[in-house]
């Protein structure tokens, strides 16, 4: 046997059998599973799999040549695994089953990742009893060519990839009985397809076909077909020919009709249709007990076409696209499937209700009573409210909601999270992805409440019987928990999370370069607080100690019970059981818990610091002005790895100073902007308090906000040099002008974090502080009480906003292009006067006309004015809160028009699942 592998100089082998002796070594030492056992070889789950097999074939290990099944993984270096490959028709000729999956890493949404495998070389046809091929998660967009080559192929497998089609070659595989090509983009199927006379099993859900072929009744043997979630509209009729067929699996397609001859098949038990746009189906299939029919719009038996008129037909299900001035629709017991303009999908199925209801649907801001977020989670999303409260569907409703992706990837998953009978819980969610940015979370609701799309330390749960169980993390296998019999007497639930801790930030704070934490625990269960019988708790040991050679004073094993935020030092109190990479000890209540090594002895407080410098987010403040405006200010917080390229985007429309000094924000704190020396807030919001305006920091999402600002000085004379300040915590009552005092302390406590300058610039003309007081204008309202009004005074904020774009407005909103001619030539001198001439004569014209708002805010965005339009819907919100505010005093609105009360919205913790 050759002692260099293919691909490899002799040096680079030389130094892989030094690296692979010190690998055996280390691996008989710490007790690791044996490579190579009996005719198995599994190295799919140890580092270095392929320097591993190389390193054997380079010793020329004699029990090579009677290995029959080599497991390898996908994400090895794609150069190195193809240079191994390349060397087993050699090296292990016996080979029966070759397993090269991808799948052993997961992204941040705790999805199974691709493999880097694409092609396979040619040398692998070479391997004569090769009967298993499973290529599983891994980047195969062809099928290579070796495949269709090894003849004695039993079993394959190619789910999870990035196939679009099959190869007409695949039809000499005589011998293969089962294919597997799940998930993948495959769109036609191979005419040869129908030639493999061996195969029982075919699995080709999860694609994107629309047809199959008509050779597909040729596999006389087949026994399982699954074709489900694909786009079939149709079937050929020699599926019906397909005499061994007993399980035929067709739900989540579009077929409007099935071969009748399927009624016929001899050995027929499981025909599943569900989901569906089935009208046409044989009444034998109708009435057979082995065929499933939900979802698909068809009530009963299709009517005959010779049945005299009248007979009643099912209607399909309504699809509804909502605009923007919608927000609420109806569903009857037919259902329907409706997309909002919000980005929202909603899926009611036939008969989740019986009567017809009206759902009305509201966006809200994100905020801590809206928002309960535990220690370690993050908001993904804006806030859903679905109305009405409580009512109970039929059948559950599915619900997509748009999210941003996770920045975090490890151990952490996405959850939809809904307020139900007064209390938080997170709703089994499901994730799809539309675009690489773009994902949804889907999940189905019992009924309608608050929903929104937190990332959180994933959740391990399981039920505790009297028999005791045992409870491990999924995401840190060394994190168990052991319920001992008699733990409980009645079944009770519990949780754990586990959360990541970097293994430089403890020593970076402690100043102690052997510093060093385990992962933080936090355990819950539902029923009496604590347990009959002590359960034991395995942790693993901080980076860097063992058991063996560990000093047991160093060792601290520390306590949280919320909601007090202060961490206890419990080593003196339970019994510490250390192994070479573990401990263990006893409780009998459950909590947060943390393993850390430090030669420190007060850690209490060390770990409060740690605990908050583990979920504090850096981050910058920026305060731009327009340059076409600079009344207009854009305000934002943003995390400090997306500062440069937000502000390359921005500054082609916008100018300022520079970014504020890194500060340090957790997720849902509160802060506000103060306008200072002179400039004031210029517009009434319902996120402004005394002219300051109001934000909440959350990581994910844009902190953004564009004001307009004014000043009681006179700018004719001079410019206005002011500023804004940015503070924390909620707006007080009184902030001094200029916090001075606030200023001088800069931790990270200190109420003030940033003071950016603003220019006002000296005007030029006849324009002064106010301009247009002695307008002689009709009064007018545009809009109603329920949607909001834009009154005289919101007109003319708009018009002073509009400057040169009022134009591309005006014939947005419909007006004829001679009469922009005709206004700019009354008004030639005067440019204040063209912009409120044109806005004031068409809402004269919109007096009393539904829809006007909204045919403005669409002109506005129509023409770049994103901005103004923002501040048009602000106003409206504004209006129709105090709208429904007067309506709630008078006791004319139902108790549900509110956002939950602060008694339901508490979070200490955690949501329970």
């Amino acid at each position: 046997m050759a002692a260099v592998a293919e691909g490899l100089e002799p040096e680079t082998a030389a130094v892989e059998d030094a690296a692979g002796a010190v690998t055996d070594a280390v691996d008989a030492r710490l007790g690791a599973p044996p490579l190579l056992a009996g005719n198995r070889l599994s190295l799919d789950l140890h580092p270095r799999g392929c320097h591993r097999l190389l390193h054997l074939c380079a010793k020329q290990v004699r029990q090579l040549l009677e290995v029959e099944f080599l497991q390898l993984s996908g994400h090895e270096d794609p150069q190195l695994l193809q240079a191994t490959l390349a060397r087993l028709p050699w090296s292990l000729p016996r080979l029966r089953s070759l397993v090269l999956k991808g799948g052993q890493h997961r992204d941040a949404l705790g999805a199974c990742l691709r493999g880097s495998l694409a092609t396979l070389p040619a040398s692998l046809s070479g391997l004569a009893h090769l009967a298993h091929l499973d290529l599983s998660f891994n980047s195969l967009e062809t099928l290579p060519a070796c495949v269709p080559q090894l003849c004695g192929l039993d079993a394959l497998l190619l789910s999870h990839n990035c196939l679009s089609e099959l190869p007409e070659a695949l039809g000499a595989l005589a011998a293969l009985t089962f294919l597997a090509a799940t998930h993948n983009r495959l769109r036609t199927l191979p005419a040869a397809l129908g030639s493999l006379s061996s195969l029982q099993r075919l699995d080709l859900s999860e694609n994107l076909l629309d047809a199959l072929p008509p050779e597909i009744g040729g596999l006389s043997s087949l026994a399982e077909l699954n074709l489900a979630s694909n786009r079939l509209q149709g079937l050929p009729a020699s599926l019906a020919g397909l005499r061994s067929l007993r399980f035929l699996v067709l739900h989540s397609n579009l077929l409007a009709s099935v071969p009748a001859g399927l009624a016929r098949l001899p050995l027929l038990a499981r025909l599943d249709l569900r989901d569906n746009q089935l009208r046409d189906v044989p009444p034998e299939l109708l009435d057979a007990p082995f065929v499933r029919l939900q979802g698909n719009p068809l009530g009963g038996p299709s009517p005959d076409p010779h049945s005299p008129p009248g007979t009643p037909v099912v209607p399909e299900m309504p699809r509804l696209l909502l605009t923007s001035d919608l927000d609420s629709f109806a569903v009857t017991s037919l259902g329907c499937s409706v997309t909002l303009a919000c980005g929202v999908r909603l899926q009611f199925p036939v008969g989740a209700t019986a009567t017809p209801v009206t759902i009305r649907y509201r966006l809200w801001l994100p905020e801590p009573r809206l928002v309960p977020l535990g220690p370690h989670d993050s908001l993904l999303s804006g806030v859903l409210e679905l109305q009405p409260h409580g009512v109970a569907f039929q059948k559950d409703v599915g619900l997509w909601l748009l999210f941003v992706p996770p920045r975090a990837r490890r151990c952490r998953e996405v959850v939809v999270r809904t307020l139900s009978d007064n209390s938080w819980s997170d709703l089994e969610t499901h994730l799809e992805e539309e675009a690489p940015k773009r994902l949804w979370a889907r999940c189905q609701v019992p009924h309608f409440s608050w929903f929104f799309v937190v990332s959180r330390p994933v959740s391990d749960a399981c039920l505790v019987p009297p028999e005791g169980t045992l409870l491990c993390s999924s995401g840190h296998p060394g994190v168990k928990v052991t319920f001992p019999p008699g733990a409980t007497e009645e079944p009770r639930h519990a949780r754990m999370q586990v959360v990541r801790v970097g293994s430089r930030e403890l020593p970076a704070m402690l100043g102690e370069p052997e510093a060093a934490a385990s992962p933080l625990l936090y355990l819950s269960q539902s029923g009496p607080p604590s347990f009959l019988r002590p359960v034991t708790v395995q942790l693993p040991l901080p980076p860097g100690v063992t058991g063996l050679s560990l000093d047991r004073s160093h060792l601290h094993l520390l306590y949280r019970a919320p909601p007090a935020a202060t961490w206890d030092d419990i080593t003196a109190q339970v019994a510490l059981e250390l192994t070479h990479l573990y401990a263990r000890f006893q409780v009998t209540r459950f909590s947060w818990y943390w393993l850390w090594y430090t030669t420190k002895t007060c850690v209490g407080g060390l770990a409060r610091k740690a605990w908050e410098r583990l979920r504090l987010y850096r981050v910058s403040l920026i305060a731009l002005q327009r340059r076409r405006d600079p009344e207009q200010v854009l305000l934002q917080c943003l995390p400090r790895n997306k500062v440069d390229s937000t502000l390359r985007r921005l500054l082609e429309r916008y100018r300022g100073p520079e970014p504020s000094d890194t500060v340090e924000m957790f997720e849902g704190e509160k802060f506000f902007a103060a306008f200072e020396r002179g400039i004031n807030v210029d517009a009434d919001r319902p996120d402004c308090v005394e002219g300051r305006v109001c934000f909440v920091f959350y990581s994910h999402l844009k902190n953004l906000k564009e004001v307009y600002v004014t000043t009681a000085l006179d700018r004719r004379a001079q410019a206005v040099r002011g500023q804004v300040s940015f503070y924390r915590g909620e707006v007080p009552e009184e902030v001094p002008e200029e916090a001075e005092a606030a200023r001088q302390k800069r931790g990270a406590d200190a109420p003030w974090m940033a003071t950016l300058p603003l220019k006002l610039p000296r005007l030029r003309g006849s324009k002064g502080p106010g301009q247009g007081a002695g307008l002689s204008l009709a009064p007018l309202n545009l809009g109603d009480a329920e949607t909001g009004f834009l009154t005289q005074s919101n007109l003319l904020n708009v018009a002073g906003r509009l400057g040169p774009d009022w134009p591309a407005v005006a014939l947005h909103l419909g007006l004829p292009y001679r009469e922009l001619q005709r206004i700019r030539h009354e008004f030639r001198d005067d440019l204040d006067g063209q912009i409120r001439h044109m806005l004031f004569s068409w809402a004269e014209r919109q007096a009393g006309q539904p829809g006007a708002v909204g045919l403005l805010v669409e002109a506005l965005e129509q023409s770049d004015r994103r901005d103004v339009a923002e501040e048009v819907r602000a106003v409206l919100e504004l209006g129709r809160r105090k709208y429904q505010e007067g309506i709630q005093r008078t006791s004319l609105a139902p108790g549900d028009l509110g956002p939950p009360g602060s008694s339901a919205s508490q979070s200490p913790e955690p949501a329970q699942t």
